[in-house]
């Protein structure tokens, strides 16, 4: 492949590739590699948006087909609360933490002391730097080789903890797929005690149709809960109509 003509940034590059554990001889498109970290602040028309968009498919798939792959028999509404958390901007942060990304990532201007835009402008940079590998192959090969092994763990994690699922952004995910909308949630308190499980009751609706209701020590949980019970009956229609 084609090398940069300049040595420095090809060097810091090369620097990374061996961080992702990626041989020498790794078939990368290094343009690729420079644009997915160029922050747009660099430059308006030649930064890493058009390759996060192609970034944020792949980091998809690839979680899609590593959790196939490792819980054959895991229900399809668990799964997609469970990708939804492995390619959130919390999650993909962490990973772009790990490797040091910032270090590459070329930003300038009022980006630089940016503390609350970090966690996005990672994820976001990291979702380039994946479509960058991708299109560099058109295959997952220079992805899944380090980016299974946080999958994998993050997976562990959420399943030993199911509130941590993410079923409003399953809910969400499905409801923007089907009808072109997003779900809204009407939340209120029903207990005064501290600490109560089920102080407040949350229902989820959509386009003025009722989907489900749930219960939590919190707003944030009940709404969790309200989004789980619509969405698992929503994705799981037949188990549903058997027993009425």
């Amino acid at each position: 492949m084609t090398t940069l003509g300049y040595p420095h940034r090809q060097q810091q590059l090369q620097s990374l590739l061996r961080k992702l554990a990626l041989p020498e001889t790794a078939p990368v498109q290094w343009s690729l590699l420079d644009l997915a970290l160029t922050h747009p602040t660099i430059s308006a028309e030649s930064n890493y948006e058009q390759l996060e968009f192609v970034g944020d498919a792949v980091v998809r798939l690839a979680a899609s087909e590593l959790l196939f792959e490792t819980y054959p028999d895991c229900p399809v509404g668990e799964f997609a609360a469970i990708r939804s958390m492995l390619v959130s901007d919390r999650s993909l942060a962490r990973i772009a933490q790990h490797y040091g990304l910032e270090r590459y990532l070329l930003v300038s201007g009022s980006a630089l002391g940016d503390k609350a835009g970090e966690e996005s402008r990672l994820a976001e940079a990291l979702e380039a730097l994946v479509g960058a590998l991708y299109l560099s192959t058109h295959t997952l090969t220079l992805i899944r080789s380090w980016l299974d092994f946080h999958f994998k763990a993050f997976a562990i994690e959420i399943r030993t903890d199911p509130a941590r699922q993410n079923y409003k952004a399953a809910l969400q995910e499905w409801t923007q797929a089907q009808h072109k909308s997003l779900p809204t949630y009407r939340t209120q308190e029903i207990g005064l005690m501290h600490g109560d499980p089920n102080r407040f009751a949350a229902e989820v609706w959509l386009q003025e149709q009722f989907l489900g209701r749930g219960t939590g020590r919190s707003i944030k949980a009940a709404e969790q809960a309200a989004a789980q019970a619509a969405f698992l009956q929503l994705t799981q229609p037949a188990s549903h109509s058997e027993d009425n």
